[in-house]
């Protein structure tokens, strides 16, 4: 697959930890030119400062922006969302009183806000580009939870259940348009995420849970198809329990 994805450029939202610095780093080193998005410009930094490693002829550029503020990132992205070939969404958070019960309309929003809405922003951003191209592909980085709620939260389990029919449905909307959306749904992963639980994970369920770069392999199988084939979800699951 060695450069598979030279000549294209790519926005990673999410670029500064786990899975979204994952597969930043992964595009790169498959030829990819990188636009990195997220809140924290020294993590940011850090990640660029890698990819400097990897491909010094293709410097990523950074976007320090939150993509919950509509505005803000359209203002950010304004130079750079017609040259987007691929945009990959991994922002999420969640938070440690995440049960139901202790869950109330602060922050409820704030997780609709910074799972979901961020999406749709994201999504919304760069649609119009890709369809006036007539080509585009959009990778959100959601959960298993979305198809197999467990106790990760119900805020949590509902914005990422929502972040994988946003995704169902603007493929239904674009797919004329030539766009392809994917939702890839891992289940545990060790990333900083884990941290926020509020029962710390055992250190044999970390070492058996899937790691960044498995996610990121995906939206690398994803990103090397060619446009005539789209993969609408991916299921991606530790092999032991």
């Amino acid at each position: 697959m060695a450069g598979v994805l030279s000549g294209r450029t790519i926005l990673v939202a999410g670029a500064g930890s786990g899975m979204g610095r994952a597969t930043a780093l992964a595009a790169a080193g498959h030829g990819g030119s990188l636009l990195l998005l997220g809140r924290d410009r020294a993590r940011l930094g850090a990640v660029a400062a890698e990819i400097c490693g990897i491909a010094p002829d293709r410097p990523a550029v950074m976007i320090a922006v939150d993509a919950a503020d509509a505005a803000t990132l359209d203002a950010a992205l304004a130079p750079h969302v017609e040259a987007i070939d691929i945009a990959v969404n991994s922002v999420g958070i969640n938070i440690p009183r995440r049960a139901f019960s202790e869950l109330t309309p602060d922050s409820w929003a704030g997780m609709v806000e910074s799972n979901l809405t961020a999406a749709f922003n994201l999504t919304r951003a760069v649609v119009p580009g890709m369809r006036g191209r007539g080509q585009g592909l959009i990778i959100h980085i959601a959960s298993v939870a979305a198809r197999r709620p467990d106790r990760s939260g119900a805020a949590y389990q509902a914005t990422k259940a929502g972040v994988m029919a946003l995704s169902h449905g603007v493929m239904e909307e674009e797919r004329d348009n030539g766009l392809r959306l994917t939702v890839i749904l891992p289940g545990m992963t060790d990333t900083p995420l884990l941290d926020k639980r509020p029962v710390p994970v055992p250190a044999e369920a970390r070492r058996k849970a899937l790691q960044p770069e498995d996610v990121a392999a995906a939206c690398l199988f994803v990103m090397a198809l060619p446009p005539r084939a789209h993969v609408a979800e991916i299921m991606l699951q530790p092999s032991r329990s």
